[in-house]
Parts: C-alpha cells; structure tokens; sequence
C-alpha cells in the first residue's frame, strides 16, 4: 500500500477509493469521519507528525486529501513530541486564509518526502470537459451573467476568500465566504428567484489544487434548484463534478442549466 487518502466528509472520498486497483489507506481528522469508508487511522492536529512517522512506516509514498473538513484549532497542551517540531508551520497555518493555510500543509508533507496527489490525478473522469452538460442551454443574458462570474470571481482570488458567486442581470447577488456554497446558496436575497440567476464555480488564483479543488455534486443541484437559480457554470478542467450523471439527470429534472464553461467563452 503506497496510497494514503486523507479523507473528509462528502462522496469525493468514496469515489478515489472505488476507482484505485489497490484499496488506500484511510486517514481521517478527528471528527471529521468519511461518508461510506471505514478509517484506518484518526488523527487531530496536535498528532500529525505522529501521523506523518506512521505513514512512511506503512510504506505510504503519496498522499491525497478529499472531501470536507472544518478549519482546526490548535491545543497547545495536546501536542505529542513528534508534532512539536511543526509548531512553527502550524502558526503560519493557522494565520493565513484559506490557500495560505493548505500551501503550508502541502509543504509539511511534501518536506516530510511524501508526493501530495490531488483527486483528479487520481480520478481524471472526476473533471468535467468542456460544454454544457443539461437539456437547457443558457440564453444570451446568462452568457453575459457567466461572464461577469468569471471576471467576479478574478476579482475576488487575491483576497482568498472563496471559490463562488451568484450573478443575475449581471448584479452580483452573493458571494462565497465562511460556510461555503450551501451557506451562500441558501442566504441569497429573495430577488435572485425573479432574475434567473446562475451560481459560478471556479478555483481562485494560485489554487492549492492537490488539496482543495472546487467540487460541485447533487447537493449543489439541489440547493441550486431550492434557491430559484436557473443555471450552475463551473470552469471547465478545473472543478470536480461529483455523481456526474445524477448532476446531469437532477439539472434536467429542475430546468437548470449545467454549463461546463472554458474562461473567456460568450
């Protein structure tokens, strides 16, 4: 065994493994358990040099983060003689956003000498190509909502603080931040129903891939739908598509619009 998932919530776990001829090994955060997988190992923060001896141990030489975890403290009076060492990285962590905080732990294990896959490399059929996916083709007023996502969502990278937006007559209706898509979707202003809004995904400038790529599922579709949305556009070759015929079937069934878009494209 030389594959090592640390996994989190959601199906994107569940379909690396399935998709692997050798069954991986499972880490999960403390808390933080995998939909349908059984771990192998629990780890906390204040024990991942532990985690890190234990891995090469099992003769694990690449690894591989998926699905969703919850930003995590750090209890100084927890910490275990071989995570001491990493103290000093975990403050840079801890203080930076969002793509700061995963570029440091990408480098703790890629220091430490393991080779940090990300889920497309694992599973490239997890990406959607190019065009749009539904039934439903977007008119020309969601094109140019489509494209005032992208220069939104342009604008927004710098500031690292999320990877969507809801655009409707061209007027910015939301953008992600703490809580992600599901918050986002479900605060919208009630006006987003009346202006055929489309939600926007796509990753920010200089995007910690191997660890955080955008993901869309059902989920998405659904929450979507609920809000009154007419359309969902992801960047094509740059956001996974979980369940992709359930996406496909769920945008057919609500009317939505499922549009994999390549940038700059009218």
């Amino acid at each position: 065994m030389t594959l090592a998932l640390i996994a989190g919530r959601g199906r994107l776990p569940a379909q690396v493994v399935a998709a692997q001829a050798q069954p991986p090994l499972i880490c999960a955060l403390e808390g933080t358990p995998p939909d349908m997988l059984a771990v192998d190992l629990t780890f906390r923060l204040e024990t991942l040099g532990s985690l890190l001896i234990e891995l090469g141990q099992r003769g694990v030489t690449q690894v591989c983060f998926c699905g969703g975890v919850d930003r995590p403290t750090l209890d100084p009076g927890a910490l275990d003689a071989e995570t001491q060492p990493l103290v000093p990285m975990f403050q840079k962590a801890l203080a930076a956003g969002d793509n700061g905080a995963l570029q440091v732990i990408k480098e703790i294990f890629e220091q430490t000498g393991f080779e940090v896959l990300g889920a497309d490399m694992l599973v490239p059929d997890l990406v959607a190509l190019p065009g749009v996916l539904s039934d439903a083709w977007p008119d020309a007023q969601m094109r140019r909502d489509a494209a005032r996502g992208e220069a939104v969502l342009a604008g927004l990278a710098p500031l690292d603080i999320g990877q969507a937006c809801v655009i409707g007559g061209e007027q910015v209706l939301g953008v992600e931040a703490m809580g992600g898509t599901a918050h986002l979707l479900d605060t919208l202003p009630p006006r987003a129903r009346e202006m055929n809004a489309i939600l926007c995904k796509g990753p920010k400038t200089g995007q910690i891939r191997e660890i955080d790529m955008p993901t869309i599922g059902p989920e998405t579709l659904r929450a979507a739908h609920a809000a009154g949305l007419a359309g969902v556009i992801v960047d094509a070759g740059d956001v996974i598509v979980l369940d992709r015929e359930e996406c496909v079937r769920l945008a057919d069934e609500f009317g939505l619009v499922l549009w994999s878009r390549r940038g700059g494209e009218e």
